[in-house]
């Protein structure tokens, strides 16, 4: 009998259910990472929330695991690439928490506009001096959301439910979702902060997110506005935020993450954490409570007992590294990776949203199952928009909430190229931008036109995208300011259009170092050059 190890809590519900499907569940709760990763060794799966890291560490003990369950939506916890490499499912349940996370946004909204918080302290010490905690009504004014994705969409709807009226800004979501929500769409995060009476933010946390709110950001913001975090730690930056707390820019603030996080298990006498925020005034703290419902316990323990017994009987289930596909994965690997890197490349060159985007598959790879190939563009596409938990599970799922139609067009005639991948992506502003590539020899993933340009550019995992006015001097000038920073030029490549061969060139230069704001800068500096693009392609 296959045994399941269950760290942290779920409903009694999944655990009844997968005991009724005949596996022996231990619920091993509250006890510490060194002691969970001693006890998971006879155990063939683990189901776990956020606290318990299934790493390196823990999978080298656990010799008979076959399944990791994440019972919620992040994934930071699970080193997925250490549980493929040793042929572990892992799943999650990417959806069961948004009504958690986007309620807890809103109850936080009516607790610092009303300053409920403060009140009920009062109360509790004798003082009910209710002059003291003269609140504000949220009806006809503004949130601005920032991250218009699954939860930030509950959020406008609930809130615009009060009278409030509702501004958003995400570059990665077309005009049609606003429009669909009644949402004002903010071109530049500046418009939302001088617009909003309330800011909430709903975005994952990246190199890009991180920090986005610091005290430039702060003091752009009306004076006296408020702000709500229950998405992820580390948004705001903390010490600018209680600095702005402490000088009235900001009113008040209800957090639920911290960049940081404390020890969910340990007592108050056992706990040693700290933060800024826990002496700012009118910050009011949650200890990330935004999946903390009976609902959404229910849904995320039900869901991931369901999908664990399913994996342990043998049924190919919806895994994070488990792609449901049909064909030879092994011969259409290469073009998978390929074509996730052209997804990926677009956002990191244009800011403009798409409304579409239409693969073509031309020649030898057009008689072959290309399902998952349009899967890989589509988590490209998703993951140049910041989106890191994307996954083959539920890719489909995240495009369709970005209202971004992917179409196939499949075409056996062979022209220059034995197989080719053409994908044309449809602006919001009505334009429509290319990119193709094709395989060489098996393994080798070729850019052969970007954007108009025509090119034969082999891909490496760190490549700087020039577009240059097409005059003698910029190819060395390039090459002087990578060089001055010691960065190797691994490859180069220049395109010119066919049609108008002496306007601009585009540059492919594929590095082997990591390239710096500081590069950045200099090469955007440069005499002839247009703009200069970071591509990470790994």
């Amino acid at each position: 009998m296959d045994r399941i190890l269950v760290t942290e809590s779920i409903s009694e519900n999944a655990i009844k259910y997968m005991q009724d499907k005949g596996f022996e569940v231990e619920e091993y709760l509250k006890h510490s990472q060194e002691e969970i990763e001693e006890h998971v060794k006879d155990f063939e799966a683990i189901i776990v929330r956020s606290a318990t890291k299934v790493n390196e560490s823990l999978l080298s003990k656990a010799q008979k695991l076959k399944v990791v369950g994440r019972a919620g939506t992040g994934i930071d916890n699970i080193d997925v690439k250490a549980c493929t490499d040793r042929g572990i499912i892992a799943m999650n349940t990417p959806t069961a928490n948004n009504m958690a996370a986007g309620e807890l946004a809103v109850g936080h909204a009516f607790s610092i506009f009303r300053n409920l918080c403060e009140a009920d302290k009062g109360a509790h010490t004798a003082d009910f001096r209710r002059g003291n905690w003269v609140g504000i009504e949220l009806e006809g004014k503004t949130v601005g959301i920032i991250g218009l994705g699954r939860i930030g969409s509950i959020v406008s709807r609930k809130l615009k439910g009060v009278g409030m009226n509702a501004v958003a800004y995400d570059p990665y979501i077309p005009l049609e979702k606003f429009e669909k929500l009644d949402v004002k769409r903010c071109e530049t995060l500046d418009e939302l902060l001088e617009t909003a009476d309330l800011i909430t933010i709903h975005t994952p946390k990246t190199k890009e997110t991180y920090n986005m709110i610091a005290r430039e950001q702060l003091y752009k913001c009306k004076r006296g506005v408020r702000i709500v975090n229950a998405a992820r730690g580390g948004l705001i930056n903390e010490e600018d935020l209680a600095a702005a707390l402490e000088e009235g820019q900001v009113a008040a603030a209800a957090i639920d993450v911290f960049d940081k996080e404390p020890s969910y298990n340990k007592t108050p006498e056992e706990q040693d954490y700290d933060n800024v925020l826990l002496h700012a005034p009118h910050c009011y703290i949650t200890p990330h409570l935004g999946a903390s419902t009976k609902e959404a316990t229910e849904k995320v323990g039900s869901g991931i007992a369901k999908l664990v017994t399913q994996a342990l009987s043998g049924e190919l289930v919806a895994a994070i590294n488990m792609p449901k596909v049909s064909g030879d994965i092994e011969k259409i690997k290469p073009f998978c990776s390929l074509a996730e890197k052209i997804g990926q490349m677009y956002f990191q060159v244009e800011a403009t949203p798409i409304k579409s985007a239409q693969i073509n598959y031309r020649g030898s790879l057009a008689t072959q199952a290309t399902d998952i190939v349009t899967l890989s563009l589509m988590m490209g596409l998703l993951k140049g928009m910041g989106n890191t938990n994307v996954s083959y599970v539920n890719v489909r799922e995240n495009i369709d909430e970005c209202n971004i139609e992917i179409t196939e067009n499949k075409n056996e005639e062979i022209n220059r190229y034995n197989n080719l991948i053409s994908v044309t992506f449809f602006t919001d502003d009505g334009r429509e931008l290319k990119i193709s590539g094709t395989i060489f020899a098996h393994d080798t993933q070729v850019i052969i036109s970007f954007f108009g340009y025509e090119m034969n550019c082999p891909l490496s995992d760190t490549v700087i995208a020039i577009k240059n006015e097409d005059k003698p001097g910029v190819i060395g000038r390039i090459a002087t300011i990578l060089g001055k920073h010691n960065i190797n030029i691994a490859n180069l490549h220049w395109g010119r259009k066919y049609h108008n061969p002496h306007g601009h060139a585009q540059a492919f230069v594929a590095v082997e170092q990591p390239i710096s704001e500081k590069i950045m800068n200099e090469l955007q500096s440069a005499d002839g050059i247009l703009k200069v693009s970071l591509l990470e392609l790994n």
